[in-house]
């Protein structure tokens, strides 16, 4: 039985950011519940691949080592090129022209590293647009990464963009973010809502703008206190569970430690937020039919946008998709006792369980 009705969703993905990988290493990943390989080519070129040899089945990622703009087996020496193909087998005069590599087309853009995964192979069908904030050094800081493991799929992580409620009762925030827009077109999906942010000066009007490409990569534009942008790409490992990773840059203030104090506060209380909801995800349910308020956000909407990008289909035939049976009958409950935003920008204390374990 398995945990969420989805499958993987087609799209594009980051596997890394740009800076990680040199020119000559070779990676072994397992995303979308596959066996990949990445590598970069002497040229500066990178490739995704699926990771075992059709030769015999070795893994190209653990021993396997580039030559060129090709990818030579650890196994039996056999190399492969950029598009997959069997270009040399050192003890053999002839290649083995049915010997090939899935290859996964891969773009680098905003200092990310990002690859194309559909399950049947067909091509990209939307494009990553170039984010200014992420390309403007003179404005905005310096990149600051974060990655978080959730044990969910895409698709129950994601509803959090129309969930304003939540934030009240998870993170007990003290406002609630007001959603003025939610539309989609195609592949983009787009929220707009105001928020006022707590402040040691007291409450600050402002905003989060979200504009959704695909299920693999979002732009989160926070204003208010100061211009914020974070770039959220929520990569499968398995239908079941993900890999967040955030890019954020902030304004720049015109003073690198103020820039730097301001910016890294934002960013811990985004990464905090995200880290108070990993227990919400892990051990909730999937309600095929939610019984919804008449306040809630457009739950059915952003469900109907969601359904596009599982090629592979979704098949609704339970009411309820529960969480995994607990590795006891009376678990140890995770979770936190939460302090409001105010609260914490005050240094209270509070004894907080560790949300991560389990």
């Amino acid at each position: 039985m398995t945990r969420f009705p989805f499958p993987v969703p087609f799209g594009w993905y980051q596997l890394a950011w740009s800076d990680e990988l040199a020119a000559g290493e070779v990676w072994p990943l397992y995303y979308f519940g596959r066996d990949l390989v990445l590598w970069r080519d002497s040229e500066g070129a990178a490739h995704l691949q699926d990771a075992l040899c059709p030769h015999l089945g070795g893994h190209l990622g653990h021993g396997g080592h580039v030559e060129g703009c090709e990818l030579q087996c650890p196994f039996h020496g056999w190399k492969f090129d950029a598009e997959g193909r069997n270009s040399e087998i050192p003890y053999s005069d002839k290649v083995n022209r049915k010997a090939r590599l899935t290859t996964y087309p891969v773009i680098e853009r905003n200092g990310l590293l990002m690859a194309w995964y559909h399950p049947f192979g067909a091509e990209p069908s939307w494009e990553i647009p170039e984010i200014p904030e992420f390309n403007d050094p003179d404005a905005f800081s310096p990149m600051v990464r974060r990655t978080v493991e959730i044990p969910a799929a895409w698709q129950e992580i994601a509803e959090n963009q129309v969930d304003a409620a939540h934030f009240r009762y998870v993170h007990n925030t003290d406002q609630v973010p007001e959603v003025t827009l939610y539309e989609t077109d195609g592949p983009l999906a787009r929220m707009r809502s105001i928020q006022r942010f707590p402040t040691p000066r007291g409450v600050v009007d402002g905003r989060i703008d979200v504009d959704t490409y695909g299920p693999g990569f979002g732009v989160i534009r926070f204003s208010g206190i100061v211009d914020t942008v974070l770039m959220g790409c929520n990569v499968p490992v398995t239908s079941d569970e993900c890999e967040l990773r955030f890019s954020f840059t902030v304004r720049k203030l015109g003073d690198d430690a103020a820039t730097s104090t301001v910016g890294d506060a934002f960013v811990e209380e985004v990464t905090r937020q995200v880290i108070e909801d990993i227990p919400i995800w892990k051990y909730k349910g999937h309600v095929t039919k939610p019984a919804l308020a008449d306040n809630d956000g457009p739950y059915l909407k952003f469900r109907k946008w969601a359904s596009q990008f599982y090629a592979e289909g979704v098949d609704l035939d339970r009411a309820v998709y529960p969480p995994r049976r607990p590795p006891k009958p009376r678990p140890e409950p995770e979770g936190t006792r939460k302090l409001t935003a105010s609260s914490r920008l005050k240094q209270e204390d509070v004894i907080r369980a560790d949300m991560m374990s389990g």
